[in-house]
């Protein structure tokens, strides 16, 4: 079945009103026998004449009274569609899947899901808290567009420095070290250490690995824990020291002292492989916002 083009029925709607087609021509800008023409094909398409032309003017027909509901309804939601695009292209409008590496969850995901809500209130926000590998995958196949994590990641990913923060020793609370203001990493080159495994994620360990070696030690690691909680829960047991970044304080109140490594920071940083409009402009406020707050003390 052949339908009628938009753009007739817009025609037909503007005679309809006017029951003129000369003022429906004028306000159309087309000439008077262009808008016949254009309302002559439309009655072929549909098959049923719309207007009745006489001596006394224009009218519409039985079948052109029921096609004017119909053809505005048509018209209002071409016009829905088109606006919804065009507010899906500019950002406004659409979904986002954010994830968050666990560790920076604790901080990152109110603060975002809040900035989202109040800017884009009509962008969806899923939100999962996964760990390194799982939200790297998630980045790389698609189902997550927006991630919340630290460096260093994979050479096929884009990412963006939100934030940055002091590293810390974690210490049992009445270690040696427990009292004091700050300390060198070299300053625990004899103790146990609890880490996380070094399949979790090789890129860290590397890191890990140059971090260690300029401070002129390789850890005795007595223990490995996939999460922050778990390293946090081992330290407390007096199992080890760890390191990690100032804000997993807040995972943990008891058992822990965390003491700044001078001269270390971490980053929190945003990762993609391609954005959509709305991930992007939820990016942008992020990026604004971070120029503006300590995001690991905002969340």
């Amino acid at each position: 079945m052949t339908l009628p083009e938009l753009r007739q029925l817009r025609y037909f709607a503007a005679v309809a009103e006017h029951l003129s087609f000369t003022t429906a021509a004028r306000e159309l800008h087309l000439a008077q026998q262009s808008l016949s023409q254009q309302i002559a094909a439309l009655e072929r398409t549909v098959g049923a004449r719309l207007f009745d032309r006489d001596t006394r003017g224009t009218r519409l027909t039985e079948p052109g009274r029921l096609f004017l509901a119909e053809a505005r309804a048509v018209l209002a939601a071409a016009g829905r569609a088109v606006a919804v695009a065009r507010r899906a292209e500019s950002g406004e409008l659409g979904r986002v899947r954010l994830g968050f590496l666990a560790s920076v969850a604790n901080y990152m995901l109110p603060l975002v899901v809040r900035a989202g809500r109040e800017h884009l209130p009509d962008v969806e926000l899923t939100t999962a808290d996964l760990a390194i590998e799982p939200l790297v995958g998630g980045l790389r196949d698609g189902t997550i567009d927006l991630a919340f994590t630290r460096p260093p990641l994979v050479a096929d990913l884009s990412t963006r420095t939100l934030a940055r923060e002091p590293v810390c020793a974690v210490l049992p609370a009445r270690h040696r070290l427990a009292g004091a203001a700050a300390i060198a990493l070299a300053d625990l080159a004899d103790e146990p250490w609890v880490l996380t495994p070094r399949a979790s994620w090789p890129p860290w360990h590397e890191k890990y690995d140059r971090d260690f070696a300029a401070a002129g030690f390789a850890p005795a690691v007595v223990h490995r824990a996939a999460t922050v909680p778990n390293l946090l829960g081992l330290v407390a047991a007096g199992v080890g020291v760890t390191r990690l970044a100032a804000s997993a304080r807040t995972l943990r109140d008891t058992g822990v002292v965390f003491v700044p490594i001078a001269g270390d920071t971490a980053e929190t940083v945003a990762a993609w492989r391609t954005l959509s409009p709305a991930a992007e402009r939820l990016l942008e406020l992020l990026t604004d916002l971070a120029a503006r707050t300590d995001l690991t003390r905002a969340g």
